[in-house]
C-alpha cells in the first residue's frame, strides 16, 4: 500500500482525484532541456536581462539574420553575446527574415542566393559560428512553394522545385561555411507526404539536414505530437538514414504562452521524446515569447521554465491519467541518484489528483522522504509573480511496495506545480504558510456598461489567453463598472491583484470602491493591447464578512478578467533551498536533518558555488538572512558581503529577478531568506530637472512624470547628454536605477507581430569608459519603467551622465541610487 502525505490544497467535490503516476525505474534518459527555447525570444542585448535568462538554461533560440527587414531587432548576432553569456546553447537563423513582407515576397531564388551568402559570410566570420544553426526555408508548404496543396500533380510540380532549391542553397550555404548545420524542411505543420519525399531525395543528392524541423502550431498538437514523431521516426528507418536531432522550431498558440498549465503539457511531449522545441513568436520580440515582463520580471511561465531548467539526472516515466489528450493533467519528471533527488512537473487540470511515485530507492532515499509542493500561478503575459508559494513540507514513510503518494487538492487549471522528493533526515520542516486567499472571475460579477468576451480557447488557440477564458471589456461607458461580491474570514489587510488589459495608449485609471465608500484611484499601467494581460497590485482594508469591491470606469477604457483578494500577513517573504539552487564545483547534498524547509543542505567548500534566483516585488532593500552552519560570502551586483547564520542583511534588489552566489570555506547552507516589500529608505534620489542638459536635450512638461517633467530630445547628437551629479555618503557599489519611458516602433505591416523597438543610452560615471544600457519599449510613451544598472562610486560627487551619439535615448524621468550593501 502507498504512503501517503496530508493534502496540499483544500479538498473540491468529492470526485475520485485523477491519478498520475510516476516510476523512478523507468529512465529515459539524461534531462535535456530542449523544449525551453523561444522565436525572437531576445530583441536585444539586455532585453531580456542577464538575471531573466541565464537561471532558464535555454538550449536553442531562433532569430532573423543580420540587417533582416522582417523585424526592426532580434538579429541573430547581435543578440548572440547576450545569449551565449548566461548559458545558452545554439541559435537558428530564419534565414528568410532577411524579407520584409510576411508572407515573405516571392522574387525567385536568384534573388535569395546574393542574400544567403551574405548571412553565411556574416555567419561564418562570426568567432561562435559553431554554435549557429541556418534554418533556410521557412513553412515553405504555405510559402513560395504551396506545398500543401491537396492537388497531387500540382503539389509534384511544386515538391521539385522546392527540392532543386533546397539543394541549390544548401550547397551554396556548405561552400561558403563548409561545416554548417543545416535544419529543414520547416514546414508550418508535420506532413507525412513532404517528409518521404524529402528525406529520399536529400539522402540520395547528400543535402540531409543536420536538424529536422517543422512546426507544431494547433490545440490539436497536444494529441497529434506523438504521432507525428513516431511516424516520422519510421521514414527515417525507411529511407534507411540515422535518427536525426529534431527541432520544433515553433509550438503553442496565443492561450498557451505564459500560462504555466497549458506550458507543461507541451513540455512534456517534448522532454518525453528528447527533441528540442521553441516556442511561437506570435506578439513582441525579446520577452521569450510571454515569460519576462518588462525586462527583468518573472510571471508565472517565468517560474514554470526555471523549474524545468532545475530538473537533474535522467528523466523517468511519467503516466498521466490521458495520454495525447488536449487539455488534460500531464506532467514530467526527474531523478538525481547522485544529487538524491526526485522532481515532477504537472498541470493542465482543475480539481484533485493523486501524484503516486514509484520505486522510490531505499539506497538513494531511504526509508522517509521529505516532499515539498509548490505551485507557479497564471499571472497574464505582463503580470509579475513572485517566488512560487510553498503549499506543503511533509515528511512520509516509504511504503512496503516502494511507493509514495502526494496528494493534491484543488488544482488550478492555469497553474503548473513541483513536487521534490528529498532523503528525510531527522527533526521536522517547517510548517507553511500559505494565506487565506480567493478568486472571482470578472465575468461572474455585477455588470454595468460593460461586454462578455470569450478569449482563447481550444477552437480558438490563438485567442490570449483568459481566465475561465473571459474576459469584461468594452467599459467605455460613463456608468461602466464591475462589482465583485466577496466574503473574507477575518478583519485586516488584504492584497487584491487585479488581471486586467489597458489598451488606451497611456496609463489608464480606475475608481476602487469597498461597499459603495469613497472611492479611490488605481492606476494601470498600459498593455501591448486590451487582451495582453496584466496584473496590477492594490490593497484593500476589510472588515470580516462580505463586500461589495467595485470598480468603475476613470479616464479610459481598461478591460478586466479576474481579481484575487489575499489575506496579508506581513511583509512578503521567501525562502530559497540550497539544494534545489544553481551549483558550481562540488558540493555535496545532506539529508541528515529536515528541519527548515526540509529540502536538506548544501556542503559547500572552497571552489563550490550556489546561485539563487531571488524575487524582488520593486527597486529597493530586502532583509536577506542566510540559514547555515557557518558564515558565507555572497555576491550581488558585484558586491561581496559576509553573511553570519541567521544576522539579517540588508541588501539592494532591482525588481524581478536578482542572482544571489554564496561561496564558503566550509558550510552547510539551508537557505536563503529574503523579506521585505522594497524600501527606499537609505536611497539617493534625484529629478530630471536636477541634471545638466545640453545639446538639444529638455525638460519636457509631462502629468505622468513624478515631479511633473522628463528629459526628452536626449542623444541623437555626440552633444546631447543629461549629466546628474550624485552624492554618494560611502564609497562602494551602487545600483543605478532610471526611471524611463519610450515608444519607439517600426510597423512593417505585420498581421500578428507587434514591432516594438528598444532605445540605448551610454552612460558614464566619472571617469569609468562609457557603457551602453538597453531600454525596452514601455508600451506608451506616459509609462515609466525601471532599469538597474550596478555603478562604483566615490565617495560624495560623482558625475552621471546619459547620452547617444548616434540615436534617440529614452527620455528619463528620474534616478534612483541605492549602495547594494545597506546599514542593517
Amino acid at each position: 500500500m502507498a504512503s501517503t502525505l496530508p493534502a496540499a490544497g483544500p479538498a473540491t467535490a468529492a470526485t475520485d482525484p485523477q491519478r498520475l503516476t510516476v516510476d523512478l525505474a523507468a529512465s529515459e534518459g539524461p534531462v535535456m532541456h530542449g523544449a525551453n527555447g523561444a522565436l525572437y525570444g531576445l530583441s536585444d542585448d539586455g532585453v531580456p536581462s542577464d538575471a531573466a535568462l541565464a537561471p532558464l538554461k535555454i538550449t536553442s533560440i531562433s532569430q532573423k539574420p543580420e540587417g533582416g527587414a522582417q523585424h526592426p531587432n532580434g538579429d541573430a548576432l547581435s543578440v548572440s553575446s547576450s545569449f551565449f553569456r548566461n548559458g545558452g546553447g545554439e541559435i537558428n537563423v530564419m534565414m528568410q527574415d532577411i524579407y520584409a513582407k510576411w508572407p515573405y515576397e516571392d522574387l525567385g531564388i536568384d534573388d535569395y542566393l546574393p542574400k544567403v551568402d551574405k548571412i553565411v559570410q556574416e555567419v561564418a566570420a562570426d568567432p561562435n559560428s559553431d554554435r549557429f544553426v541556418y534554418i533556410p526555408f521557412n513553412e515553405p508548404d504555405q510559402i513560395w512553394y504551396n506545398l500543401g496543396t491537396g492537388d497531387q500533380a500540382q503539389y509534384e510540380v511544386n515538391r521539385d522545385r522546392f527540392l532543386q532549391d533546397w539543394k541549390t542553397v544548401y550547397r551554396r550555404i556548405r561552400a561558403i561555411d563548409p561545416d554548417a548545420r543545416i535544419a529543414g524542411p520547416n514546414e508550418s505543420a508535420y506532413h507525412t507526404r513532404l517528409l518521404t519525399d524529402f528525406l529520399a531525395f536529400a539522402e540520395r543528392e547528400n543535402v540531409l539536414p543536420q536538424v529536422m524541423t517543422w512546426h507544431e502550431l494547433d490545440s490539436g498538437s497536444l494529441r497529434d505530437f506523438q504521432g507525428h514523431y513516431d511516424t516520422y521516426r519510421s521514414i527515417e528507418r525507411k529511407v534507411g538514414i540515422s535518427p536525426l536531432k529534431i527541432n520544433i522550431d515553433e509550438y503553442a498558440n496565443r492561450r498557451d504562452l505564459s500560462v504555466p498549465g497549458q506550458l507543461v503539457q507541451w513540455v512534456s511531449m517534448f522532454e518525453r521524446n528528447k527533441v528540442y522545441a521553441n516556442q511561437a513568436y506570435w506578439d513582441a520580440a525579446g520577452n521569450m515569447d510571454g515569460n519576462v515582463v518588462r525586462s527583468n520580471i518573472p510571471n508565472g511561465g517565468w517560474w514554470f521554465f526555471r523549474w524545468y531548467a532545475g530538473l537533474t539526472g535522467d528523466t523517468v516515466k511519467v503516466t498521466p491519467p490521458r495520454a495525447d489528450a488536449i487539455d488534460t493533467l500531464q506532467g514530467l519528471a526527474s531523478l538525481d541518484t547522485a544529487r538524491r533527488q526526485a522532481q515532477v512537473l504537472l498541470g493542465g487540470t482543475e480539481g484533485d489528483s493523486d501524484v503516486v511515485v514509484q520505486h522510490v530507492s531505499r539506497s538513494v532515499f531511504g526509508r522517509t522522504v521529505t516532499a515539498t509542493v509548490a505551485e507557479a500561478a497564471w499571472s497574464g503575459y505582463e503580470g509579475q509573480h513572485a517566488a512560487p508559494r510553498v503549499l506543503a513540507r511533509t515528511r512520509v514513510k516509504v511504503a512496503d511496495d516502494g511507493s509514495v503518494t502526494v496528494p493534491l487538492r484543488g488544482l488550478h487549471k492555469m497553474s503548473a506545480y513541483r513536487i521534490v522528493l528529498t532523503p528525510g533526515g531527522s527533526g521536522t520542516p517547517s510548517a507553511t504558510s500559505v494565506p487565506w486567499t480567493a478568486s472571482y472571475e470578472a465575468e461572474d460579477a455585477a455588470i454595468s456598461g460593460g461586454q462578455v468576451h470569450t478569449q482563447g480557447t481550444v477552437s480558438n488557440a490563438n485567442g490570449y489567453a483568459a481566465s475561465g477564458t473571459k474576459d469584461v471589456g468594452s467599459l467605455n461607458q460613463a456608468s461602466s463598472k464591475v462589482a465583485f461580491t466577496v466574503t473574507v474570514p477575518t478583519a485586516g489587510t488584504y492584497d487584491l491583484a487585479i488581471l486586467y488589459g489597458n489598451q488606451s495608449g497611456a496609463p489608464a485609471t480606475q475608481k476602487l470602491s469597498v461597499d459603495d465608500a469613497d472611492p479611490v484611484t488605481v492606476t494601470y499601467p498600459s498593455t501591448q493591447n486590451w487582451t495582453y494581460r496584466a496584473k496590477n497590485d492594490v490593497r484593500v482594508e476589510l472588515s470580516a464578512g462580505t463586500h461589495v469591491l467595485t470598480l468603475a470606469k476613470g479616464d479610459a477604457e481598461v478591460t478586466l478578467d479576474r481579481v484575487d483578494l489575499t489575506a496579508r500577513t506581513g511583509a512578503p517573504s521567501a525562502s530559497y533551498e540550497a539544494t534545489l539552487a544553481d551549483i558550481s564545483g562540488r558540493p555535496a547534498y545532506d539529508y541528515s536533518s529536515s528541519t527548515g524547509v526540509g529540502t536538506g543542505a548544501l556542503v559547500l567548500r572552497a571552489g563550490d558555488e550556489a546561485v539563487f534566483d531571488v524575487y524582488a516585488p520593486r527597486d529597493g532593500y530586502y532583509t536577506v538572512v542566510s540559514r547555515a552552519s557557518a558564515a558565507v560570502r555572497l555576491a550581488l551586483h558585484g558586491a561581496k558581503v559576509t553573511a553570519v547564520p541567521g544576522r539579517p542583511l540588508r541588501l539592494y534588489l532591482v525588481a524581478g529577478n536578482n542572482r544571489v552566489a554564496a561561496t564558503a570555506g566550509h558550510a552547510s547552507v539551508r537557505s536563503l531568506d529574503v523579506a521585505g516589500d522594497g524600501s527606499a529608505s537609505g536611497t539617493l534620489s534625484y529629478e530630471g530637472a536636477s541634471a545638466i542638459l545640453a545639446g538639444g536635450a529638455k525638460l519636457v512638461d509631462s502629468p505622468h512624470a513624478t515631479a511633473g517633467s522628463y528629459i526628452g530630445r536626449l542623444g541623437n547628437s555626440p552633444d546631447s547628454t543629461a549629466e546628474f551629479t550624485v552624492h554618494a555618503p560611502t564609497a562602494g557599489r551602487y545600483l543605478l536605477v532610471v526611471h524611463y519611458a519610450h515608444n519607439d516602433r517600426r510597423d512593417n505591416g505585420h498581421s500578428y507581430n507587434t514591432d516594438i523597438m528598444s532605445r540605448t543610452a551610454d552612460l558614464t560615471v566619472g571617469a569609468a569608459a562609457p557603457r551602453t544600457v538597453t531600454f525596452k519599449n514601455t508600451w506608451s510613451a506616459d509609462d515609466y519603467w525601471t532599469v538597474g544598472v550596478p555603478v562604483t562610486l566615490e565617495k560624495g560627487a560623482n558625475s552621471v551622465t546619459f547620452g547617444n551619439a548616434g540615436a534617440w535615448a529614452p527620455n528619463i524621468d528620474r534616478i534612483e541610487l541605492g549602495r547594494v550593501i545597506g546599514r542593517s
